[in-house]
């Protein structure tokens, strides 16, 4: 456990995602009281199958040091190579090893897990760490005037906190009160994600398809093509490989709605993928019903928090990525961790707002490098048909052909010297770095004022008595 505040307060979290409930562990794990507030009820929550998910090191390693390193093994595999084919052919072109060294520098490991073992993980969690959760609850106002914030529920209901913490999303309600509009909705359309899994008993009885299940569990497999682009990979904790695919919209005028929830045609999933390996349609043939979300790439937003410091937003509510990303779950986590090492040093009301401004301040460069390297990933793994995909393409081949790694050199070394950066944040020591560098300063100045403050009024009253 963390050293706890000085002062302790409540704290509401809209939204009982990945992002909600790391926030109320890390806010749990330094003292404050926390209620998350969940939209979907227990049982949808149990219904919903979001497929596979990928962590990375820069966000096991926090999970890993908030005590849940057991729990997530038992529901994860970790990863060490990534294996790269075309996505109309199904021709090999390389493959990449995670390297040892960096990953020990990490102090991370690469997971993949199902999206709701990770989120059953940290519902459990928070539970145990004294937060509550309720489900089946819908926030349908905010209202930050003054020192008392509060919610107010579809059922009539009013809850109060000193902090409103957004962590619903996209198109999330607390950050319409801050910013005004829906950033998401009002953002360019780029393609549509597809996310489903194939159950493992089927893959292993097709010759074709049994080697990705039952051979390289550790490896990834992704599939370039021309506006098109896969991902596939085991899933811990159950027996199913995890499907990803991005492609084009729908003809114009069909509607393609977000469905997170599932629900999906799958012939409708199938005709989206277009020309493809023939692996990949057998895969696709035998998946489950498969969640859709529109991508979207989302220019940063300037306010986080509201003008009388007593809302924030954090995770996909704060710095939407494209749906999909590597980095997804791992910022909203990232977020958690630093709101939470600052008000672990609270110790008055007034250094609220300046906490949350603080948060912003160091959260912002970092996320907005963050999309904006996912969203380059995305768009190199769809390059339309050309010179630039033929570049890339042969380049990978040559590499191969010489025995190196996809990513020693080029475009591709450039992109994986960046992950590395990338994996190897930590970002409960860059708040530490903060708090040492400008939070204690700022107190000992406050202080300082307030002493010398004392110290008049006491001449003052001295002068007066005589």
């Amino acid at each position: 456990m963390s050293e706890k505040p000085g002062l302790s307060i409540d704290f509401l979290v809209v939204g009982g995602g990945i992002a909600g409930l790391a926030c109320a562990i890390a806010l749990r794990r330094v003292g404050h009281n926390v209620v998350v507030l969940e939209r979907s009820s227990d049982a949808d929550i149990l219904k919903m199958s979001h497929g596979g998910i990928r962590l990375p090191p820069n966000v096991s390693k926090i999970l890993f040091h908030w005590g849940l390193e057991h729990a997530l093994r038992q529901v994860s595999i970790t990863a060490t190579a990534v294996e790269i084919a075309i996505y109309d052919t199904g021709e090999f072109v390389g493959t990449h090893q995670w390297e040892e060294e960096v990953l020990r520098e990490t102090r991370g490991e690469y997971l993949f897990l199902h999206h709701v073992g990770l989120r059953r993980v940290l519902h459990d969690a928070a539970i145990a760490a004294g937060a509550e959760v309720r489900s089946g609850v819908s926030v349908v106002s905010i209202n930050s005037n003054g020192d008392s914030p509060h919610v107010t529920l579809a059922t009539g209901e009013t809850l109060m906190a000193d902090v409103i913490v957004g962590a619903d999303g996209r198109s999330s309600i607390v950050q319409k009160a801050i910013v005004g509009k829906d950033v998401y909705g009002s953002s360019p359309y780029h393609c549509l994600f597809y996310n489903t899994t194939v159950p493992g008993a089927l893959m292993r009885a097709d010759p074709d398809l049994a080697p990705f299940f039952s051979q390289h569990v550790e490896s990834m497999y992704l599939w370039m093509g021309s506006g098109r682009s896969a991902l596939g990979f085991r899933v811990g904790g159950k027996d199913e490989f995890g499907l990803h695919f991005w492609v084009p919209p729908r003809q114009e005028g069909v509607c393609d709605d977000d469905r997170w929830g599932g629900g999906v045609d799958l012939d409708e999933m199938r005709r989206q993928l277009g020309p493809c390996e023939p692996r990949l349609l057998k895969m696709a043939k035998l998946a489950a019903t498969p969640a859709r979300v529109r991508v979207k790439m989302v220019s940063p937003m300037e306010d986080w928090v509201d003008e009388h410091g007593r809302l924030v937003i954090i995770g996909e509510a704060a710095h939407p990525l494209p749906a999909g990303s590597l980095q997804g779950g791992a910022m909203a986590v990232e977020d958690a961790a630093v709101l939470a090492k600052l008000f672990s040093h609270l110790r008055t009301e007034d250094q609220i707002s300046t906490f949350l401004h603080a948060f912003q301040d160091l959260r912002e460069d970092r996320c907005a490098s963050v999309v904006q390297t996912e969203q380059g990933n995305l768009c190199f793994q769809m390059l339309p048909a050309g010179p630039h995909q033929e570049e890339r393409d042969n380049e990978m081949r040559t590499k191969t052909a010489q025995g190196e790694s996809v990513f020693g050199g080029g475009e591709a070394a450039e992109q994986w010297e960046h992950l590395k950066e990338l994996f190897g944040y930590d970002a409960e020591d860059e708040a530490d770095d903060w708090w040492v560098k400008w939070g204690l300063l700022r107190e000992r100045a406050k202080q300082r004022s307030l002493d010398m403050e004392a110290e008049m009024k006491t001449h003052l009253s001295n002068i007066h008595i005589r």
